[in-house]
């Protein structure tokens, strides 16, 4: 029998059966999928081949080829990934420009991730309605600079219900995977754009404003107009995984574009003569915090290096 992974617990998979029934499910054996060490073999969004048992429940025995998946470095076990979702139609990445604070670094690496394993991403700039006029400023600049490298961002405030409409318009009948930090307001965001589903929502901690996990495993929330929201647990750091450094200006499209007028064709954007992407960096034709983002990821050195 074949299903959809719709939520993940840890040790049981939820699956949507075909024929609309939700069973619990665990993973025959030694389950391995090729090629990826992961800590969770099979992610919310995975459709696969379930055998049933006289117990009402069900073993997974065959997971079918993704089309896409969002996957970063496990946060416990450096050497091991940890994958976020799959078969995803679209991500929103949720940005906060202060409570808390999400860096450039933390952006630009997800971006990467997701081009690695063409997933489409949009931005959204949440909680507008608190920001400084500074902060304003600079959230309009950020988004800008997105927009032009070719990532739509939305400018909302799920607490006052504005910019809803047009997410609501994005995500009809897709199946979108919601990501960002602990505390930019997703479970929020996801109560506001579905009422019943009645997600816990935590207030920020602390003296530096970061947030509480409020959302504790993944899991896909059915839309009234067609379509699931994956809710996800929030991320602190984004390491990414099975990169090699002479690919990963691949997945900044703002870098690659430039990199094809450069003198060598082999040539990684660090001190090269003849480079002609760090002559854009120097014209302002890439942005200085995508560039940083870029060599961050060049010089990962050590397993910690990602979550500063």
């Amino acid at each position: 029998m074949n299903g959809l992974v719709i939520k993940n617990t840890g040790s049981w998979y939820l699956v949507r059966t075909n024929d609309g029934r939700d069973i619990e499910c665990k993973i025959k054996g030694n389950f391995r999928l090729k090629g990826i060490r992961s800590t969770n073999p099979i992610a919310v969004g995975d459709k696969v081949v379930i055998v049933e048992n006289q117990e009402g429940t069900a073993l997974i025995t065959e997971i079918e080829d993704r089309r896409n998946y969002i996957i970063r470095r496990s946060p416990n076990l450096s050497k091991q990934s940890h994958i976020l979702a799959a078969n995803i139609d679209l991500c929103f990445l949720i940005v906060t420009i202060n409570h808390p604070v999400t860096s450039t670094v933390f952006i630009d690496r997800f971006l990467a991730a997701a081009e690695a394993y063409r997933v489409p991403v949009n931005l959204i700039f949440n909680k507008t309605d608190i920001y400084t006029p500074d902060e304003t400023e600079y959230m309009d600049a950020l988004a800008d600079m997105y927009e032009y490298i070719g990532y739509p961002s939305i400018k909302i405030s799920a607490l006052q219900n504005q910019g809803i409409h047009t997410l609501q318009e994005k995500i009809k009948g897709k199946i979108t995977l919601f990501s960002g930090h602990s505390g930019v307001g997703k479970s929020t965001l996801i109560n506001t754009l579905i009422p019943e589903a009645s997600l816990k929502t935590g207030a920020i901690s602390g003296y530096h404003g970061k947030g509480m996990h409020t959302t504790t495993f993944s899991e896909m929330i059915e839309l009234p107009q067609g379509g699931f929201i994956i809710d996800t647990p929030g991320i602190k750091g984004f390491g990414t995984v099975a990169m090699e450094k002479e690919e990963i200006y691949h997945y900044f499209p703002d870098i690659f574009k430039f990199s094809e007028e450069c003198r060598f064709n082999n040539c990684l954007h660090l001190n090269e003569p003849g480079c002609a992407v760090i002559e854009a960096v120097e014209k302002h034709y890439i942005s200085e915090s995508r560039y940083k983002s870029y060599l961050s990821m060049m010089e990962e050195e050590t397993d910690e290096k990602y979550r500063k």
